[in-house]
């Protein structure tokens, strides 16, 4: 189809969404999950449908496909597709819509795939389906559509199972399936959260260029707001259920109208903003309420010394006392199964001499792509990975070497270094109650504290991190994923580190959570004195936190220094990649 045809067709919308309401009922009775909500998608156009999580975001994409949880209906409303009106469908109508007139993309492929069936099996299931493919030509339209999403060697790949392909590859194959039977509509939900910058910015080039070549309409689901200013066209904002603004996307960056609109844009992380609360004036619309804005006392904490740059006020740590984490030639290589007979196989190597030291107070940030090794340095810290792997070099944690100590000092050294993991949900052990949780670390560690004292401590820890009293007697899946995240930060302070290592803390939360993590990350470490190795691929959340920066690159430091000095002047051609494909409001 050419241009000029698809300019056409251009004021004729694809999608049309009018006044669609969605109930889920649960024991507390029924709940409004959407609210009388009204879209519209044309041909070539990208629709960004905008919100933070349980805003109804995904539920309006089950509804536009039919494939609601059984808890859940349609109460109200029209979804038309051209003139087809879905309601109206059967279960075997819809059969012929989704995958031929719909496709979609789910944030997480790994999820999303089947894993027992090869990738030319999930492709021919669409084909099939969708397509007067057969035989040779099935085998070949397969192979070009994994040609075409960027796989290397498509043809052999088309044999190998989800779980050979990195989570870039798993995510392009995710494409080629629903896209396979070119569909007019592509619904994308957050089809980037999980990548690091340069796949993130492969994927959204891929779609942008699929898109110009088949007049596709795009719904892009997302709570990314650097992303939607990089690809929408148009910009709808939900809040509780419900649009509360709808407007180009040129407009929305430039003059928001809408509060709920502007704090969102103020909550999201830069280097402008470095020293200041991001969540002041926030409300609490995922969970947690926000710190108070002057809830980051550096100025009063022994150690620390303001500078001024160009950013404002910002609390530095003191370097005169010397390191509090010293890693020295840190190499880490995984380990093969012995042969029967011959020499024993050579490790692959991850990690290879990674050396850099952290300052109390200070906060490393630890970036690269993913795959360089960042979480396995982590992981060796953290001595998690003695039975699968060797471990070599130094790594002095408060002058003791961390990687040889035992028993009784390595239990010394395990109180003084914590982590805090992307995903609460998958670190905090569900059948226990979180008052549970955080007791048995102090208990382990600090066996000399009464259980009063205990119970005190973790009453302090839980309004010190923005929870209620009650948390205690509640189980991990009762709060929202920020809250989760504020007990995972609770948990590892329990026990007093110097060293909190945070590995893709903020990831998964949305734009007015992450930002009450981030101030929540700074109040505890102005008031402590911690120390943070921040393992992250988000450039917004380094610029606002990092006070030094080290890249990796295929398991080695390419560059480190200032974060400043990093981020305005990069030495090392891994750094400007990296920064290049960093979207940006």
């Amino acid at each position: 189809m050419t241009e000029t045809t698809h300019a056409g067709l251009a004021d004729d919308p694809v999608l049309t969404v009018e006044r669609l309401s969605v109930q889920i009922a649960g024991e507390a009775g029924v709940t409004q999950a959407v609210k009388a909500l009204s879209i519209a998608v044309r041909r070539g156009q990208t629709f960004a449908l905008v919100g933070e999580s349980g805003c109804g975001k995904s539920m309006t994409a089950l509804a536009l496909l039919r494939l609601l949880p059984e808890a859940g209906h349609i109460a109200a409303g029209h979804i038309r597709l051209g003139e087809v009106e879905l309601n109206g469908l059967s279960e075997r109508g819809m059969r012929a819509i989704r995958g031929k007139q719909i496709g979609i993309i789910f944030q997480e492929p790994a999820t999303s795939l089947d894993p027992v069936m090869t990738v030319r099996q999930q492709l021919y299931e669409t084909l099939r389906m969708h397509t007067t493919c057969r035989g040779a030509a099935l085998s070949e339209r397969a192979a070009w559509w994994l040609e075409r999403v960027g796989v290397q060697d498509a043809a052999r790949r088309l044999d190998d199972y989800p779980f050979q392909f990195s989570g870039g590859q798993k995510q392009r194959i995710m494409i080629a399936v629903a896209l396979a039977a070119e569909p007019r509509l592509l619904i994308a939900d957050e089809p980037t959260t999980a990548l690091d910058v340069t796949v993130q910015a492969q994927i959204l080039q891929l779609l942008a260029d699929i898109q110009k070549e088949m007049g596709l309409a795009i719904l892009l689901i997302t709570h990314d707001l650097a992303v939607v200013k990089n690809v929408a066209d148009y910009v709808a904002l939900m809040r509780d259920g419900e649009i509360v603004e709808t407007v180009d996307a040129p407009t929305f960056f430039s003059a928001p109208r809408h509060p709920y609109a502007r704090q969102l844009l103020a909550a999201v992380p830069t280097y402008a903003k470095r020293g200041k609360p991001l969540s002041a004036g926030m409300e609490a619309v995922s969970g947690g309420g926000s710190l108070p804005s002057d809830a980051i006392p550096a100025a009063t904490v022994p150690g620390l010394s303001i500078v001024n740059d160009s950013a404002g006020d910002r609390a530095v740590p003191d370097h005169r006392s010397g390191p509090v984490l010293s890693v020295t030639d840190l190499t880490v290589a995984y380990t093969h199964k012995r042969r029967f007979w011959g020499p024993a196989p050579e490790g692959t190597r991850i990690v290879k001499g990674v050396s850099f030291e952290l300052q109390r107070g200070e906060t490393l940030a630890l970036l690269g792509e993913s795959g360089c090794g960042k979480t396995t340095t982590a992981k060796a810290l953290l001595r998690l990975l003695e039975k699968q792997a060797m471990v070599r070099g130094r790594a002095e944690l408060e002058g003791v070497d961390l990687l040889k100590a035992r028993g009784a000092a390595l239990r010394r050294l395990r109180q003084r270094i914590q982590i805090v993991f992307q995903d609460p949900y998958a670190s905090l052990d569900p059948r226990m109650l979180v008052g549970e949780i955080l007791d048995e670390g102090i208990a382990a560690l600090h066996p000399d504290r009464t259980r009063t004292q205990r119970h005190n401590q973790i009453r302090h820890l839980l309004e010190r991190v923005g929870l209620p009293r009650d948390t205690v007697g509640r189980y991990p899946h009762e709060f929202s994923g920020g809250q989760r995240q504020r007990i995972a930060i609770a948990r590892a302070l329990a026990v007093e580190p110097a060293v909190l290592i945070c590995d893709e803390p903020t990831s998964a939360l949305d734009v007015s959570v992450q930002a009450q993590i981030l101030d929540l990350l700074q109040a505890l470490q102005a008031e402590f004195n911690i120390a943070y190795l921040f393992i992250t691929h988000n450039f917004g959340v380094v610029e606002y936190l990092a006070d030094r920066i080290a890249v990796m690159h295929e398991g080695v430091i390419v560059e480190l220094g200032e974060a400043g000095a990093v981020l305005a002047h990069p030495a090392h051609a891994q750094t400007r990649r990296l920064l290049d494909a960093v979207p940006r409001l």
